[in-house]
């Protein structure tokens, strides 16, 4: 880096950061304008003036560019930079009548292999920030218009020279409060917007958009009119709107698209700041949709200010947890009636493995003061497996029309303490059992009554009357048996006799739907 071995005083490196260059290039023979070009270039402007020399002299022919050799006696007593030729790279003149010519060189050493070269001027430079519009190779443009890298033309104000459209700059960067590798902060800046230009280190040959900026043409989002609120608004009116007015704070996230798609947090207004609401809103007039892969908690238990855990379930907890202890309380009291048992655990297994803390994909809901489901067409419950409903009082079915129960096994009723009503307030009541039995018992009596007309006992082979004493009435094959084990009494005030009859019986034919069964349990039972 230095011309001979110095003076062996001082030592370090020499670093110069030079102008940007697109090549590295050649190391022996670069390019021009390559980064080895511009460093072969500084190496030698560096070693020109590493070694500086000075004289007086009165030759007047004596000027720049000259190679001036000095000669002196043997052994020579110049200084050793002085005693090889020298490049004259400056001249002074001086004289008067009362002096005679003087000449002041400014040399250095000469050399066959290292060229001269004389200081760099100092680049211009801009200080401060210039105007410009934002400009697009389209007409009246209503999208950002960039090159492959992002970056942009703009149009200086001050530039009265016609251009191309699109070509009035080099392209520009904008800068920006964060950036990285394909990640950033980045709007898109349209045609016509005010732009200030700043200049990198104020060369004029590195300008970047510094900021963009409002005009009367275009409007700030923010004026006298809504000085309380923080805006960020897209052209295509994309908006998150931040309100700091105390006592009406509120976020407000939009996008025009599907008529209006908002998410509304706090005091909530509409475009005349009229209260819509407060708390939170996720609207759409388009399609919605919902999706947790992990399970979904939705809850109106209180968390005042967000302290608890998101998860927080102690009061589904206890819900959940009581519904299963009733469950299990029933099916106990259905086992001891001999009814079909509750399958409480599989609820169980479903609060613990499942519904908390969301171990599996599950949707819970809970509210502490009551949940509603309103549809103005159909609602439908679906589940692969089982549906559980349970109360801690009543649950209560009803439609203007038709209630269908239908299972392709069994349907089981079982009521503890408070018994069956099946009441028709017009029409038939009607049970059957197509392919099996039907079973009515019950621990007192159990009676049948029509109150206007009339009362028909119907079997296909035998009709059988029983009691616990033994005595029997059948009706078999055309034929009437009584039997018992004590006497017969009748009281009548006249007995008829007459020749054989007989009534045809009207039995329906059952549809073949496969062995089924029905049956009734009460512990108390009324008809």
């Amino acid at each position: 880096m230095t011309r001979g071995n110095g003076e062996g005083i001082t030592y370090g490196e020499v670093y110069h950061y030079k102008l940007r260059h697109r090549e590295r290039g050649d190391k022996i023979d670069p390019q021009t304008e390559t980064a080895n070009f511009y460093a072969r270039l500084d190496h030698e402007r560096f070693l020109a003036h590493q070694t500086l020399i000075t004289a007086i002299s009165t030759a007047a022919w004596l000027a720049p560019a000259q190679v001036l050799t000095v000669t002196d006696s043997l052994p020579s007593t110049l200084p050793a930079p002085v005693q090889d030729p020298l490049l004259i790279t400056g001249t002074g003149f001086t004289a008067s009548r009362r002096e005679a010519l003087r000449v002041s060189l400014l040399a250095v050493p000469y050399s066959e292999t290292l060229c001269w070269r004389p200081p760099l001027l100092p680049r211009p430079k801009v200080t401060g920030t210039m105007t410009a519009r934002v400009t697009s190779a389209k007409a009246n443009d209503i999208y950002a218009w960039q090159d492959a890298s992002g970056l942009y033309r703009v149009k200086f104000d001050a530039d009265r020279e016609e251009k191309g459209q699109g070509q009035e700059s080099m392209p520009v960067r904008l800068a920006k409060p964060y950036g990285g590798d394909v990640y950033g902060f980045h709007f898109p800046l349209v045609q016509g917007t005010e732009v200030a230009i700043a200049f990198h280190e104020g060369d004029p040959d590195r300008p970047y958009i510094a900021h963009a900026l409002h005009d009367s043409r275009h409007v700030d989002p923010v004026t006298e009119k809504n000085s309380t609120r923080n805006v960020i608004r897209t052209p295509a009116n994309n908006k998150l709107r931040m309100e700091d007015k105390r006592g009406e704070e509120h976020i407000k996230l939009s996008t025009e698209y599907g008529g209006k798609t908002q998410l509304n947090l706090g005091h909530n207004v509409d475009a005349s700041r009229k209260l819509r609401g407060e708390g939170f809103e996720l609207r759409t007039d388009s399609w919605g949709g919902i999706r947790a892969g992990k399970g979904i908690f939705i809850t109106a238990d209180s968390q005042p200010e967000a302290q608890g855990k998101v998860l927080d379930m102690a009061a589904v907890h206890s819900l959940l947890t009581q519904a299963v202890s009733q469950m299990e309380s029933l099916s106990q009291a259905a086992s001891a009636a001999k009814a079909q048992l509750l399958q409480y655990e599989q609820q169980q297994a479903l609060m613990e493995e499942k519904l908390l803390a969301l171990k599996q994909a599950v949707l819970l809901m809970s509210a502490p003061e009551g949940i509603a489901l309103a549809s103005g067409s159909h609602l439908q419950a679906v589940a692969s497996e089982n549906i559980y409903m349970t109360a801690g009082q009543n649950v209560e079915l009803g439609a203007k029309k038709n209630i269908t129960l239908a299972a392709s096994e069994k349907i089981s009723i079982f009521t503890e303490t408070e018994g069956i009503e099946a009441i028709v307030a017009k029409g038939d009541l009607i049970s059957q059992a197509q392919s099996g039995n039907i079973e009515v018992i019950a621990k007192q009596n159990i009676s049948l009554t029509s109150t206007t007309e009339g009362m028909t006992f119907t079997a296909a082979k035998t009709l059988t009357f029983t009691c616990a004493g033994g005595a029997y009435i059948r009706l078999s094959g055309g034929n009437i048996e009584l039997g018992c084990p004590g006497d017969i009494m009748m009281k009548q005030s006249k007995l008829l006799y007459s020749g054989p009859a007989s009534m045809q019986s009207n039995i329906p034919e059952l549809p073949d739907s496969g062995p089924q069964s029905m049956s009734f349990y009460a512990l108390r039972c009324s008809w």
